[in-house]
């Protein structure tokens, strides 16, 4: 897939142009971090969005640990949102506390978290070091069962991408762990499917007892492009969505 090293998504732009409505609030909700570097690198990624959707007002919010919670943030928002959740997988905070939310506005939706994507395949395949041993494709974990398809799906999707064994390892709430799947595969690489530094992260290096690990997608670095690309993606659709919906209620 290729992209524009920084160029607006013009076709993304002229369907956003083309709405018969008001643009959209692009709410982007992460999960929250006390991690300073980890925090910065999502700002990072939600300013260049904001760059890059000039005529959309571009916010954010969290679930959890940093403000605004995105539970404030929403009925401070006049007009139509689509909140885009900078999550990579379903659970429970796309499922419930996200949908739950959208329940109580007619001019709000939610879209599909980030993952699994070809995109993120992309970039978690940039963190990975040169070279044709196995990977174990480290994913936080949820109990959420929609959690499992959608790793084992972005445990798929990276498979094909470099052509290498791909298993998966769990953080936390399923098995296997990844301090046990590290010494099930001592020959294997650690790719960390997080989107930035903080508590999964530590945990992540910690588990992997000294075994090469790779960084998360954000690695403290520019934010790569497929990212930005999958939100403003993520965004159209949303608002796509809403405009059906408003316009069938009209």
């Amino acid at each position: 897939m290729s992209h524009d090293d920084g160029e607006p998504n013009r076709h993304s732009l002229a369907r956003i142009n083309s709405l018969p409505m008001a643009h959209p609030t692009l709410l982007a909700v992460s999960h929250g971090t006390s991690d300073a570097d980890g925090a910065r690198s999502i700002a990072a990624m939600v300013a260049q969005v904001a760059e890059r959707l000039p005529e959309v007002a571009v916010r954010t919010a969290f679930v959890d640990v940093q403000a605004p919670d995105v539970t404030e943030a929403v009925p401070a928002t006049a007009g139509p949102v689509v909140i885009v959740p900078l999550l990579l997988s379903n659970g429970f905070h796309v499922g419930h506390d996200l949908h739950g939310i959208a329940k109580t506005r007619h001019d709000v939706v939610v879209t599909d978290p980030l993952g699994p994507d070809p995109r993120l395949a992309e970039v978690l395949a940039r963190r990975l070091p040169a070279g044709d041993s196995p990977v174990i494709l480290a994913v936080a974990g949820s109990r959420d069962p929609r959690s499992v398809v959608d790793a084992e799906g972005m445990a798929a999707m990276l498979r094909a991408h470099i052509n290498r064994p791909v298993d998966l390892a769990y953080l936390a709430a399923r098995s296997p762990l990844l301090d046990a799947a590290v010494v099930q595969r001592p020959d294997a690489t650690v790719a960390t499917y997080l989107l930035a530094r903080g508590f999964f992260f530590d945990l992540a290096q910690r588990h992997a007892s000294g075994r090469t690990i790779s960084l998360p997608l954000l690695d403290g670095g520019p934010t790569p492009e497929p990212l930005v690309d999958l939100v403003i993606d993520r965004y159209i659709e949303g608002a796509s969505k809403l405009m059906e919906r408003i316009c069938a209620t009209a």
